[in-house]
């Protein structure tokens, strides 16, 4: 079964910038489909960036994020990365990478959560001043 570790959250202030790191073990990462949630108190899980491991040009946005955030990933390492700049306080939240199994290789061209049924425990992003 595979699992996801994701590291790399911390406070930052406005205008800051993070990366988050997931690493995958116990699956091959090139039959996964890799994506990243978000959650802040009260509100539900928001799709942020989503990435095919086959086809580092197929990589997809929240709206919200588009322009400030950078998905990508390493397969040698089995790792996803999500670089977060011009961070807003509206960015805060609980951050949790995610993946489904691919199926003949093939990911859907989107960023939906009922596709992925594999979740990491999720690590903290606080943009405050």
């Amino acid at each position: 079964q595979a699992q996801l570790v994701e590291s790399g959250g911390g406070s930052v202030q406005p205008g800051g910038s993070l990366r988050l790191s997931c690493v995958v073990s116990g699956y091959s990462y090139n039959n996964l489909c890799m994506g990243w949630f978000r959650q802040a108190p009260g509100k539900e899980r928001e799709g942020v960036a989503s990435i095919h491991p086959g086809a580092d040009s197929a990589r997809y946005y929240g709206d919200s994020v588009k322009g400030r955030f950078t998905i990508s990933q390493d397969t040698a390492k089995s790792t996803v990365y999500l670089q977060m700049d011009s961070l807003k306080p509206e960015d805060t939240a609980t951050y949790y990478c995610a993946a489904y199994k691919s199926s003949w290789g093939f990911c859907f061209a989107r960023i939906s959560r009922t596709d992925f049924g594999i979740w990491g425990q999720g690590t903290q992003v606080t943009v405050s001043s």
